[in-house]
Formats: C-alpha cells, structure tokens, sequence
C-alpha cells in the first residue's frame, strides 16, 4: 500500500473544505484536500446561498470574495400572512453596506478554487475515504488501496448519517420548493421572509429576479412542482400576497427539509464542519455562515504560534468549548422559527404577531437579533 502523509487532511473540497484549506494555508499549516467528485464538480452545484455581512468579511480575509455574481440584500421585512406583525431591518442602521449578499453556490466555488490552485493547495479528486482510523498521535485514512496519514483530519462535506448514535435529527415534514421568480418591478433589494401556515416563504433578490423557497408539505410541493409555469406563478402569488408580483418562474426543484446535529463536533484527531456537522433548515440561511464562523474559529486555533500537535485532544476540546454557544444558539434559534411558525394555531398566531411587534417597536431586541445572524457570538453581547 502507497503511504503519503499530510499535516492537516481536509475531507471534501466544496465551499467549506476550501474554505478552510484557504484559512490554514494562509496560517503557515500544510494541508492536503480530499473530494470524491470529479473535478470542477462545483461549477455545477445549482444552490443559491445567503451569505451574511460577517461572512462576506471572513471571505475576505483570504482573498476569496468574487468580484461579481453576488446581489446584496439592503433590506428584510418579515411579517406573517393572515395576522398582524411584521418588523423589518435595514442596512444602514448598522452602518454595513448590506445585511447579506444573494450569491450562486458556483460563483463562491470558483473564487475559493481560484485562489487554492494560487496557493498551490493539493486536491485530490474523483478520490473516496473508505475508512479514518485514529490513533494517539496520527489519524490514517485508507483510499482506494493507499493510506494518507495526517496529525487532524477535518470531515467538511457529505451528509450526516440520521441513524448515528451520536446524531440528534428532526424530520420536519416539509419540503423546499426552490425556484426563480421574474418580478414586474425592481426589487430594491429587498428580501422577504413570510411566514404561512404550510411553513416559511421567502424571496431573496437575485439579479433583477427572487430566488423562491418555499416551504411545504411533501404532498403539496409534488402537486406545486407538477403544476404548469403560469399554475406555479399564481400558487406562488397567493401563497405571498400581492406586495410583489411575479411575472414568470424557472429553475423549480424541491428537497426535503430536516434537523441532524452531530452532537459532538470533534472526535480523536477528527473535527466535523459544515454539513458533515450540522444540517440546518434554511428558514433564516444560517446552514453556510455557521459553518464559515466554524472554519475561522478552528483555523484560529490552528494556526496560533503555541499550536504544536493540530490534532491534539486538549486543542480540539477548546475548539468545541469556543464554538458551543454559536453552534447551539443559531441551532436552536433555526429550529424553534420552524415549531413556532409553521403551524396554523390561532393563540401562537396572536403570540408570533406580538413577538414581530416587538420587533419592530423595540430597536435595541431587533438589533440584538440582527446581530447574532450577521455575525453569530462573535457579537454578543
């Protein structure tokens, strides 16, 4: 069996692994980036993510933010239908350029992969961990008849397994209708997030168009995705309300939607990031900017000049210890939006429209919210 060794093994080489290969190599760390796609695999991953102002700045760091193909989000009304309530937020009051940014998950693949060929990063594609086996003072990972052996493997991408022992999941029994709207008039860059008995609705500006997700029962969102363009328009119309009209819709899919938290992020010289990690719904697009604050917080670590052994127990503990009240606070926060919105029940309605009055009428509880979404604990308090 051929043997190659590696400092710092990264598991998959989407946004998140690419990420931290960028934060680490930027550090002084060696490390070497495992994927089981093929090469460029990236440019054809069809999500659109929204990115917060903080993430925008941890990109940024590393040279990693695109010139283009990103539209900012300056403003957020949330409301609900059927009941009074609504709060919004606005850039400006934060003195930020945007609350968030509306970006392809193909543009941000190739800016992150842009400056890992600059660096000279070694990816090795089309190339799948058949087993991580950890030891006291290294972790092999077998692969197609050779080893790699590393001080600290970081497991980036890929789902997490519902049955795992150490997995804590929640089947919401909804579905995500994605698609893009054309609308008939400037969006001034303004999103939504509308809150229905069926679950949440929101419009992120894209371009000149909204990107949709829509949530939905998995009965309903099969008979949606069936319905004819100008059926899907009209559903779509009445499910938001007549605040912004829709002209035309493309680009439908539809996924399920559920909670899996792997319960300890870290074990024996193994760190878990992004969706290896934890999977989010995407009721407040929190999935990516979590796990972008996980990439900085441990490369941080990493990276420091006391920093001898990456792999080391004492080293990942505190890592777990510095990212747990961010990780369960953006979980718990995602998670509760769901229960407490996606119901019909007339006495949590009044409740929901007293809680986004509040909102609105108290400026320091919106800024409290709005800052933890756009930077997470870092902002606390």
């Amino acid at each position: 069996m051929k043997h190659t060794t590696a400092e710092i093994l990264i598991v998959g080489a989407g946004p998140v692994g690419l990420a931290l290969a960028l934060a680490l190599h930027h550090g002084g760390r060696s490390v070497r980036l495992i994927d089981a796609r093929a090469a460029g695999a990236g440019e054809h991953d069809a999500r659109v993510l929204a990115l917060s102002h903080g993430s925008r700045q941890t990109l940024e760091r590393f040279g990693a933010w695109p010139e283009s193909g990103w539209t900012p989000i300056e403003h957020i009304h949330v409301s609900q239908r059927g009941a009074f309530g609504r709060t919004t937020l606005a850039a400006q009051e934060y003195g930020i350029p945007a609350l968030g940014y509306v970006m392809p998950a193909a543009v941000l693949y190739r800016a992150l992969m842009a400056q890992a060929e600059r660096a000279g990063i070694a990816i090795d594609h089309d190339t799948r961990v058949d087993t991580l086996d950890a030891g006291e003072n290294g972790i092999a990972a077998q692969l197609n008849g050779r080893q790699i052996e590393a001080r600290l493997a970081a497991c980036c991408e890929g789902g997490i397994g519902a049955s795992a022992a150490a997995v804590r999941s929640r089947d919401y029994g909804q579905h995500a209708l994605i698609a893009r709207a054309a609308i008939a008039r400037p969006h001034g860059h303004t999103a939504y997030e509308r809150f229905t008995p069926e679950g949440p609705l929101a419009l992120l500006p894209h371009g000149a168009d909204y990107s949709v997700v829509w949530t939905a029962t998995p009965e309903r969102a099969a008979q949606l995705l069936a319905l004819a363009e100008t059926e899907f328009r009209d559903a779509l119309q009445t499910a938001f309300g007549q605040r912004v009209r829709f002209t035309g819709i493309s680009e439908r899919a539809s996924f399920p939607l559920g909670l899996k938290v792997r319960r300890h992020p870290i074990g024996q010289r193994t760190v878990w990031l992004g969706n290896a990690a934890q999977t989010l719904h995407p009721v407040a697009g929190q999935g990516f900017n979590l796990a972008l604050r996980d990439v900085w917080e441990l490369a941080e670590l990493l990276t420091a000049p006391e920093t001898s052994d990456p792999g080391g127990g004492a080293l990942l503990a505190r890592y777990a210890h510095k990212r747990l009240l961010d990780r369960a606070g953006t979980i718990g926060f995602t998670d509760g939006l769901v229960r407490l919105f996606s119901n019909a029940d007339p006495v949590l309605q009044h409740l929901r429209g007293a809680g986004l009055f509040a909102l609105d009428m108290l400026p320091p509880l919106r800024h409290f919210l709005a800052k933890r979404m756009l930077f997470g604990a870092r902002a606390w308090p």
